[in-house]
């Protein structure tokens, strides 16, 4: 092939190239906000298991608020600047080193408290939680936990469970950590597994399900559930 073809090919390429580019420029920067938003700004994620039930169901869709606490470099952990402190109480997105994967779990301990649990009662920096029982089956015990500044409901196992895994500490919770609990406290993997969670880790914060599709009935919707909020 002759140095002219060469350059006729390169040529018609790179026109070809710059008609693309102009034909579908606007798809790509609209694709780009879109990765940019859903990296640093919100983003949807998925409940898997039922670690986080009654509150959080398999198959719910929760929103996650990324600038909740912090202002991140895209695609990365590096905070640009802490806009608030995670709190007591907030259901948290985490990117778990530890357990390989994202996490959904409950503050239940922040940065200098003592942490201590004795057959699932929390204790915190001496208080201990108030427990009212809200509903019980065969297969679980509905709560409510009061703690300090803050009140959720939580699930127990009415069947027989290790008194081991019920109890915990007591420890503190070392600065730039948090101590996270999921709802159902028998059926978790969550501090008491992983150890406490690194703030860098947190990705952000969760208020609300944004739809739901129930997977124990062929993945139809729960329309109950559609934009409800997390307490």
């Amino acid at each position: 092939m002759s140095e002219l073809d060469k350059t006729s090919i390169s040529e018609r390429l790179g026109s070809n190239l710059n008609l693309f580019w102009r034909e579908n420029r606007q798809f790509f920067l609209l694709l780009s906000c879109i990765i940019f938003f859903k990296s640093a700004i919100a983003d949807l994620s998925s409940i898997s298991g039922a670690s986080m039930q009654p509150t959080l169901l398999d198959g719910d869709k929760v929103w996650v608020n990324k600038l909740a606490y912090d202002v991140k470099i895209p695609f990365t952990e590096i905070s640009l600047a802490e806009l608030s402190d995670p709190t007591r109480g907030d259901v948290i997105i985490i990117d778990s080193k530890k357990a390989h994967k994202r996490l959904v779990k409950r503050i239940v301990g922040v940065p200098g408290d003592t942490i201590y649990m004795q057959n699932n009662a929390l204790v915190i920096n001496g208080e201990a939680a108030h427990y009212e029982v809200l509903s019980q089956d065969d297969d679980a015990i509905i709560i409510l936990e009061e703690l300090p500044d803050m009140a959720h409901q939580a699930r127990l196992s009415s069947r027989f469970v290790s008194r081991t895994a019920r109890s915990y500490g007591p420890t503190v919770v070392p600065q730039g950590q948090y101590f996270v609990l999921g709802d159902n406290r028998d059926n978790s993997a969550d501090s008491r597994v992983y150890s406490f969670v690194p703030r860098e880790e947190i990705i952000g914060r969760s208020n609300s399900v944004v739809f739901s599709l129930d997977s124990d009935n062929n993945y139809l919707p729960r329309g109950e559930r559609f934009l409800a909020g997390i307490d």
